[in-house]
């Protein structure tokens, strides 16, 4: 079973319960699972798939979620994390594959990010870790904005990989968002790779040259985006 932890009650007096990356297990049945491979291999493959209608929480031996209910286990079989090497295109819920050279020059960055943004509204900060040994469970902004990053750099050199991150962190959460809505409405498959967002998203976060200064602040960005449709989910 993923680790949880149950922060300090919040200002209505209730307590709310985490696992992993700021997932509400109580609250929320849609999130993301980061599965690392066990071992040290560079070009082990880190998989990220988003999920809906099922408790993140309860893993099964596979690290996969199991459904809160015996009528959806006929679609499960077709959406659930395969094992390593079997063919990732049958796997509609698999966002990211990503391999471990490219997911351990990101990883840290994003979970000081995640990290942050959780303290800020009052919720336990998750510790990174290169083999966690379960898959771990992501609320869905932070999961979408993983998903954009990995997307940016799944097929840049590695050295593009500080910029790409320079770059990203510049961007509002509203406006990765966004982005993450766009790419997966057409490229939201694993392999879907190289082509139309997912192709805009390496040329727009990791080849563009990051100018500290230039533009408009993420503050000012969000404001112009407003909040009418796009929020945290934290409260």
């Amino acid at each position: 079973m993923a680790r949880t932890a149950t922060p300090k009650q919040n200002g209505k007096g209730t307590t709310r319960k985490v696992a992993g990356l700021g997932f509400l297990p109580v609250e929320a049945r849609h999130g993301f699972l980061i599965d690392v491979p066990k071992g040290k291999g560079r070009n082990d493959w880190i998989r990220i798939a988003e999920y809906r209608n099922v408790d993140l929480t309860q893993l099964e031996s596979n690290g996969s979620p199991q459904e809160e209910n015996a009528g959806a286990s006929s679609e499960w079989q077709a959406t659930s994390i395969a094992p390593a090497g079997d063919f990732p295109n049958k796997e509609p819920n698999l966002r990211v594959l990503i391999d471990r050279t490219r997911w351990l020059a990101l990883a840290p960055p994003f979970y000081e990010e995640a990290n942050r943004r959780l303290r800020a509204n009052g919720l336990p900060a998750f510790k990174f870790q290169k083999n966690p040994g379960k898959p771990v469970p992501v609320h869905p902004s932070l999961g979408k904005e993983l998903c954009v990053l990995c997307w940016a750099v799944e097929e840049a050199p590695p050295e593009l990989i500080p910029n790409a991150l320079m770059n990203w962190e510049a961007l509002a959460p509203e406006e990765r968002w966004w982005l993450y809505t766009m790419t997966v409405a057409t490229t939201g498959q694993a392999m879907q790779r190289g082509v139309g967002w997912r192709k805009a998203l390496r040329a727009a976060l990791a080849e563009n040259p990051f100018v500290k200064g230039e533009g408009s602040p993420p503050k000012s960005r969000r404001e112009l985006l407003g909040h009418s449709q796009l929020t945290l989910g934290f409260d």
